[in-house]
Parts: C-alpha cells; structure tokens; sequence
C-alpha cells in the first residue's frame, strides 16, 4: 500500500515525513523503521493488514488509568519500530524486521475485521500497541475511522516520535495516548534509543494541544535515567507543559533485550521517583511493575481519598460518580469516569 506522509526527491529518492527520523530513503532501500519502503520512487507500507499480535487486555494494562477504567481494550500491533531501545520489552516483535534481515511476519486482517472482531468481544476502545503504531500508521488511521462510529475509542501507545502532521492527520480519531517519555537526557535517547529527546517533547505538546488525553510513562532503569535531578525536570515538564492532569507512570524495570545483565530497578528508587512527582504537583502519579503496590489506586487530589481501587490491572472499587470524586465532589481528569 502506498504510504501516507512522504515526498519525492532527486531520482526517484523519497523522504519519509511520518516521524522525526524524517529518513531520505533511496529506491529499493527501507527507513530505520524496516518498514516502509521505496519502489521507484513511491513509499509503501510493508505492513498495511499484517498484524502480528491480536489480543483483547484490561485497558489499564496499556497502562491508561484515566481511560474508561476497568473497561476491555483491543490490542493489535504490526512488526517494526522506529527506535532501536536496548531494553525494549517487546523486542521479539517490535525489532523482528531489524534483527532478522527484513523479514515481514504477521497474518492477514483488514481494518474492517478489527472493529467489528472488537465490537463483538465488547471492547470499549482499540489500542495500537506492542510496537510502535507510527510505524504502521496507515493501517492504525484506517482503523481507527472504522472504529469511531460505533462508538469505540482509539487509544496509542506510544514512543511519541511522530511528526506533527502525523499528529494533525490521526487527532481526530484518536482520543488518548500513554507516551513514553524514556528521560530527560538527550545522551540517554542517542545511546539506548537512537533517537533525540527534543521530537518527544514537542510530539507530547502537540498532542495535548489537539485535545488528545495524554497519560506519560517512564521506565526507570538503575543508573542510566534514575537521577533525581533529572526526575525533578522531568516532572516539571510534564506538570507545565502538558498540566498537572496528566498521569505519569512511572515503571519497574526488568531485564531485557540487550540490557539482560542489568538488575531490576529497587522498588525504593520508584517510590522516590513517585515523591518526586506529587512534589511537582501532577495529581495523579503511579507505579508500574511492582504489583499491589498502594500506588497503583487512584486516589483524589484534592481530598486524598481512594477513588479507583486497582489489583494489578484489574479494577476492584470505584468512588467515582459523574466523573467526580465521590466524597468531595472534585472532578477527576479522563474520558469515560
């Protein structure tokens, strides 16, 4: 299929506009992300309707605690990506292209076959996940059309590495986003990511500015992007670029991928980051990865009650009533409270 988002260069050399790596990509020849590739001088999309994982997960899995809490997301994902994460979790599929010479798996769907498979399963919401859905974005925006007029919501997880047009041509079927916000060290996403921090940040005010919910995550690795300095700057970017509404995961890291021989991150050093967080003022700050943790409930900023009691992904109680806190009335930020 014929990619969105490109245009031609000298001799038949194309430059990819869908993210911020803006590849000049000659004929024959793919972009970083392995998937988009020029024929004579047309960029197509290699994974249009080829989706590699199909499941059906509690949306607070993705994790979106302010999406329609307890509700069912469809998840679909295609291979490939656009960064290369040293300690990508998901790299099996996410970098399947990359490590094994090009390759393309996945089975055959059309975004027609999504919706309806999503409706039936009675979920609240499609979630292009896994991988990164710039990268298959064509099929994610097809999707994601189909969906709105029945009523389902259409949610990304996401790097954050699109480009603004990218952001312009998908906000208006799109309704929320968790981003990875990986640091706030530019050395950080050139050495583990390959990629730059600035386009993250600017994807992230962008979004927020189309009215997309924004929900933030950050993986805490030992010594690599757990300074509290840097935490402190990260959290007050995000409390005053994209508002202190904004939730902000912050997530346990485990061995993975080509960072295997590092150990996990001490629950200690994300309870301080969480601290870190609330001191920046961000009303809702949450920690990932170490379940039936108190951290993982909602609870309201302004009377400090438990308003969404979690186990794991799992919703046990709510105090929530017309989207605001049941015992004192202030109203909780999300869609579908």
């Amino acid at each position: 299929m014929e990619a969105v988002l490109y245009h031609a260069e000298k001799g038949n050399t194309v430059r990819c506009d869908l993210c911020n790596h803006h590849c000049v990509i000659k004929d024959g020849k793919r972009g970083l992300c392995h998937v988009r590739e020029n024929r004579s001088g047309i960029l197509h999309s290699l994974v249009f309707g080829r989706v590699i994982a199909q499941h059906v997960d509690p949306i607070e899995k993705k994790p979106l605690f302010h999406v329609k809490p307890g509700s069912l997301s469809y998840s679909v994902a295609t291979v490939g990506c656009n960064f290369r994460c040293q300690f990508c979790q998901n790299a099996s599929i996410a970098q399947a292209p990359a490590d094994n010479g090009g390759r393309i798996s996945g089975e055959s769907a059309t975004p027609e076959e999504i919706v309806k498979d999503a409706h039936r399963r009675g979920c609240a919401s499609i979630a292009y996940t896994y991988t990164e859905p710039t990268i298959y974005f064509e099929f994610a925006l097809a999707t994601a059309k189909a969906a709105k007029p029945l009523g389902i919501r259409n949610v990304f997880v996401t790097n954050g590495y699109m480009t603004r047009e990218a952001i312009e041509m998908i906000s208006p079927y799109l309704d929320a986003a968790n981003v990875d916000l990986k640091a706030f060290s530019d050395d950080f996403y050139k050495t583990y990511c390959g990629a730059k921090l600035e386009p993250v940040k600017e994807s992230l005010k962008a979004m927020k500015a189309a009215g997309i919910f924004v929900e933030v995550t950050t993986l805490l690795i030992p010594d690599l992007n757990d300074d509290p300095a840097e935490l402190e700057q990260l959290a007050g970017f995000i409390k005053t670029e994209l508002g202190p509404e904004t939730p902000w995961h912050i997530s346990r890291f485990h061995p993975s991928y080509k960072l295997a021989d590092r150990p996990p991150t001490p629950v200690e050093t994300l309870m301080k980051a969480r601290d870190i967080g609330a001191r920046a003022g961000l009303r809702y700050v949450y920690t990932g990865n170490v379940p039936g943790n108190e951290w993982e409930h909602t609870f309201c900023y302004r009377c400090k009650e438990k308003i969404i009691e979690r186990l794991g992904f799992q919703v046990r109680s709510r105090n929530i009533e017309n989207g605001a806190c049941a015992f004192c009335g202030a109203v909780i930020d999300g869609i579908g409270l």
